[in-house]
This record gives C-alpha cells, sequence and structure tokens, in this order.
C-alpha cells in the first residue's frame, strides 16, 4: 500500500520559491508565501524564495542561479503557466531541462480537476529535471498552489513515502533513501 511509512526517518530537503509575476511583490504574493509555509510545516527548508517578472531571461537567471548553487535541492515556481500573452514558464524552463516529468502534469490535472473542473484545462503546469535539480512549475493561484503542495508534493517530497519518493533521488540522499 502506498503512502508514509512512519517507522522511516524524515529527511528534510532545501526547497527554493520562485514566483513568477509581474505584478505582485512581497505583500501581496500569496501563492510564494502558501509554499513557503506548507514546505517549512512538513520539515524541509526554505533554501530561497524571491520574486521575478514574466520575462524569460529573468525567469531562466534565477533558476540558473538555484541549480547551480549547493544549498538547493528543489525548486517550485509559481506564476506565469496560462495562456495570457505574459505568461511564458513553459518557454522560459522546459528548454533548459535535462529531463522533463510528465507524470507530474497528468498528476497536478487529475488533482486540480477535482477542485476547478474543466478550467484545468488552463493550466500548463510542468516538471523536470535541470542536471541533478528537479524543478516543480506550478500556477500562480493559492487554490492551485494548495492542490499542487497538498495533492502531489507533499507525499513525493517526504523520504519516507513508498514504494519510493523523489527525495531518494536528490543527490546528497542517494545513499540514505534507497
Amino acid at each position: 500500500m502506498p503512502g508514509i511509512d512512519e517507522s522511516l526517518t524524515f529527511y528534510p530537503l532545501r526547497i527554493a520559491v520562485l514566483t513568477i509575476s509581474d505584478s505582485r511583490d512581497e505583500a501581496s504574493d500569496k501563492s510564494g508565501a502558501l509554499l513557503a509555509e506548507r514546505l517549512a510545516a512538513a520539515g524541509h527548508e526554505l533554501a530561497g524564495k524571491t520574486i521575478v517578472r514574466d520575462e524569460i531571461e529573468a525567469i531562466r537567471a534565477q533558476i540558473r542561479e538555484w541549480c547551480d548553487a549547493a544549498d538547493v535541492d528543489l525548486i517550485v515556481t509559481t506564476g506565469g503557466t496560462g495562456f495570457s500573452p505574459r505568461d511564458v514558464t513553459p518557454e522560459a524552463v522546459k528548454p533548459l531541462f535535462t529531463r522533463e516529468m510528465d507524470g507530474f502534469s497528468i498528476l497536478f490535472h487529475q488533482a486540480s480537476f477535482g477542485t476547478v473542473g474543466l478550467s484545468t484545462l488552463q493550466s500548463r503546469a510542468f516538471a523536470g529535471q535541470i542536471g541533478e535539480t528537479f524543478v516543480f512549475c506550478l500556477p500562480g493561484s493559492t487554490g492551485a498552489c494548495r492542490d499542487g503542495w497538498d495533492l502531489i508534493l507533499s507525499e513525493e517530497l517526504d523520504s519516507r513515502y513508498r514504494p519510493c519518493s523523489l527525495a531518494g533521488q536528490v543527490p546528497r540522499l542517494r545513499h540514505v533513501c534507497a
């Protein structure tokens, strides 16, 4: 039966949160704040949190910086995954991927369908890996971030999740989460 095995040790991940928005600032960034709160409540470490504009080079620069940082295991972004003219997160991030995680988009849409119905079609949520760093790109709404974290990432990033957890693919944890 899949789930959290409480008999195992929990290993926290170092997760950076990137909000991609032309209109948000630290005070109005509810989605980034929700993700930061959720990951900390789950026992993970907030490795960084910032906001960049919906501009391809700004997004790429921040993603690259965190992928090169030894103290960031994983990145979660919020925003820029819709269909408005300024939504460029997929165009900015996907070319950086060495591997794409097709299953994340499928699971996200299944989870999102339960809360927003067919409106999930308006999301281009996706995930993949840049070198050894996993990147999960969520929509900008707090509801979508809640669905993404609560219904997918909270368990998948928990090292105690069985039959296997993505935590075991983080280089510094491969020897303990095998």
